[in-house]
């Protein structure tokens, strides 16, 4: 199974006044995860949300594990938890990157409904075809969802 990673670093307006990152920052890292994804594998999926395309995000979670503060690397992994009629559930795994290794200080998911604009409301539509395409390599074996 592969998945998908955004690094970044940690910089001070991420983080409160006791000195670590704001848990809010969590899960705007996880949309910033999903668009650099849909950018590199699923770029027509961009041009059709300048159209009548919505990704209504419907749930998200995260569970903290350790602390992270300025200036602390991180990489942010991506995997795609399933998806069924309109709907993908993406699961995010947050590393810090020491000179030691890698510490797990994160979990998230997310899951988004792809709906479509008419004139009077949105309605519920079939996840785009390159979407489903691009994300199958990131799909998460049976076993892994059970751990």
């Amino acid at each position: 199974m592969r998945k998908f990673e955004f690094k970044h670093i940690v910089g001070f307006e991420e983080t409160n006044l006791v000195g670590n990152v704001y848990y809010a920052n969590y899960v705007r890292w996880q949309g910033r995860c999903r668009e650099m994804f849909l950018s590199q594998h699923a770029p027509e999926v961009l041009a059709d949300l300048q159209g009548d395309l919505v990704m209504a995000t419907t749930r998200c979670a995260c569970e903290y594990l350790a602390e992270l503060t300025a200036f602390d690397r991180i990489v942010i992994r991506m995997t795609l938890g399933g998806m069924v009629q309109n709907r993908v559930q993406m699961k995010f795994e947050y590393w810090q990157i020491a000179d030691d290794g890698e510490r797990l200080v994160a979990r998230g998911e997310q899951e988004i409904a792809c709906m479509r604009r008419t004139d009077e409301r949105t309605v519920p539509t079939q996840i785009p075809a390159v979407l489903r395409q691009a994300l199958l390599p990131y799909q998460e074996t049976p076993a892994r969802r059970a751990g």
